[in-house]
């Protein structure tokens, strides 16, 4: 057992930087009362340590999940990493410990709290993501359609695959305000990026047009009678509508263009990537997507 100590770890919050706290927990043998990232605010007067990250610490770290645990565990850590969950760092931590005691068991001990709380968050990450396969609105801004959405999870590298792959031909941009982050993608290249204050330029008449369009094709094909704006907020709750052209006139319609697929370019930036400051004007240019 691991003796409790009175420390906060503070890392620089990337998720390699959290793989080095766990190994700190482990190198000395104690277990702090909480981490957070160098950016949290802090709600308890207690001794900071800083945690270092070493790639070569996070390295050995990850590479032990699948071989003592599983896979699954694995990518339930990465995933737990980009959810919204309270105090998901210590959550993980905990996690990690019983999956180090107990091996790949641990995936079927739903009934502890730890195992049980980390999969919920999980899930409704997923959650999330899979209603923005469905609730991304795009506008057209000259050669490039770009979206704004307001996640509470960091969805993008979860949506990644589903958008790349079906506007493979297009030049597109889903812009995540919540995170500063941006998945901008054109033909055979890929990338999330930091972009902070990003604002949408205002729409041209063709864009306008557009927008019409759908907004009269949506409530065209509505039946009055059989309104039910209860069971339409369970099924398209309301914090999404804000992006939706349908629902207040923001948004745009997306084109639907396929051609082979070329490899990604680059994985999900670090959270502390995603705090950078980017120029919020122009619209990025699909382009310039780093070689």
């Amino acid at each position: 057992m691991f003796k409790p100590s009175a420390l906060a770890y503070t890392y620089d919050g990337t998720f390699e930087g959290l793989l080095c706290c766990v190994f700190e927990s482990y190198a000395w043998k104690e277990t702090p009362l909480t981490i957070h990232s160098a950016d949290a605010e802090q709600g308890l007067l207690l001794e900071a340590k800083w945690i270092e990250t070493d790639k070569d610490k996070a390295a050995r770290v990850l590479k032990s999940l699948p071989l003592r645990i599983s896979r699954e565990a694995e990518e339930l850590v990465r995933m737990g990493f980009w959810s919204c969950a309270p105090e998901k760092e210590m959550l993980m931590l905990n996690f990690l410990y019983l999956g180090f005691k107990h091996g790949r068991k641990v995936m079927n001990m739903l009934a502890d709290d730890t195992v049980n709380t980390l999969m919920k968050a999980v899930q409704q990450l997923r959650h999330e993501a899979h209603l923005y396969t469905g609730f991304v609105r795009f506008s057209v801004y000259g050669p490039v359609m770009a979206a704004v959405i307001e996640p509470q999870g960091y969805v993008l590298p979860v949506i990644q695959e589903h958008f790349c792959d079906r506007f493979q031909g297009e030049s597109f941009m889903i812009y995540d305000q919540t995170h500063g982050a941006a998945l901008i993608h054109e033909p055979g290249r890929e990338a999330i990026v930091p972009l902070s204050g990003w604002t949408p330029p205002e729409p041209d008449e063709a864009e306008e047009a557009y927008r019409r369009l759908w907004t009269g094709f949506y409530h065209a094909i509505g039946i009055k009678e059989r309104n039910n704006d209860r069971l339409r907020s369970s099924k398209m709750p309301k914090r999404y509508w804000k992006h939706m052209v349908e629902m207040n006139g923001r948004g745009g319609v997306p084109s639907l263009t396929a051609v082979q697929r070329k490899p990604p370019l680059s994985t999900a930036p670090s959270k502390q990537q995603l705090h950078k400051e980017s120029a919020p004007q122009p619209l990025p240019d699909p382009g310039a997507l780093p070689d």
